[in-house]
């Protein structure tokens, strides 16, 4: 089907997916965001309309979108045009801005983090994270982040993990964990040590557990290990099991 596709005129698909039954919409949107042609990504851009559409249907675009293998700029494009400044649930806007934050992270490991859209894909983010008032709206930008995987924004996430409520943190250290050894610098664990050392204030045992892990799995000092030993004296049951296996299987 996704082969059909490939071949069919603008027009064509834009009949297609108007005339289609309503239950086979969500199938016939999934394969054409797979096609991703040009007359297929300028077809959807003329059917969804995010004001209007089933909030299933708009999901399930977003998610083909966000989980396309080798997305193409005209995607992540379509996204943010569809995103910006519009009026729509709140439940699709988090799905679109966390797709955003997966696309542009595709596309960077696609050597294509030169291209215009994705700067404006990751200023979408960064900009919203600045403007967000909300902790719940502050997270979704940070899942966004932990999505895209730039080592630019590590500092961003690094102020979030040390300062934010405990949802943020939790957002923030999540994010972190995504990335490889070579970005995991000695600043960042630092802040990984003062978290789950609690140097600074009380971390929540979630946080806690990702900044100990983000200490044991990129190359750790032997101190970090034995201080990470030492701290499971005062834990309780579970926190310490955990961490004490981890210590193990990297041994």
């Amino acid at each position: 089907f996704i082969q059909m596709l490939r071949g069919a005129k603008k027009r064509d698909v834009l009949q297609l997916l108007r005339r289609a039954p309503e239950e086979t919409r969500p199938f016939l949107v999934e394969a054409a965001v797979a096609t991703q042609s040009v007359a297929s990504l300028a077809a959807l851009s003329d059917f969804l309309d995010f004001s209007k559409e089933p909030k299933s249907l708009l999901e399930k675009f977003l998610y083909a979108a966000a989980f396309s293998p080798r997305p193409s700029g005209e995607l992540l494009h379509l996204v943010l045009d569809k995103l910006d400044g519009k009026q729509m649930a709140p439940e699709i806007w988090e799905t679109g801005i966390v797709a955003v934050g997966s696309l542009v992270g595709k596309l960077c490991q696609q050597k294509l983090c030169g291209l215009q859209v994705v700067e404006r894909g990751v200023e979408t983010i960064l900009r919203g994270l600045r403007g967000a008032k909300e902790e719940p709206e502050v997270v979704i930008y940070l899942l966004s982040l932990g999505n895209a995987m730039l080592p630019e924004t590590i500092p961003t996430l690094l102020e979030h993990a040390e300062d934010g409520p405990t949802a943020v943190t939790a957002a923030a250290t999540s994010a972190l964990q995504r990335f490889p050894a070579p970005h995991i610098s000695s600043k960042v664990k630092r802040a990984m040590r003062r978290i789950f050392h609690q140097k600074s204030k009380s971390y929540d045992k979630t946080c806690r557990l990702a900044a100990a892990e983000i200490l044991l799995d990129n190359h750790p000092l032997p101190m970090d290990v034995i201080n990470i030993l030492l701290a499971t004296s005062e834990m309780e049951t579970e926190m310490a099991t955990f961490l004490l296996l981890k210590v193990q299987n990297s041994l």
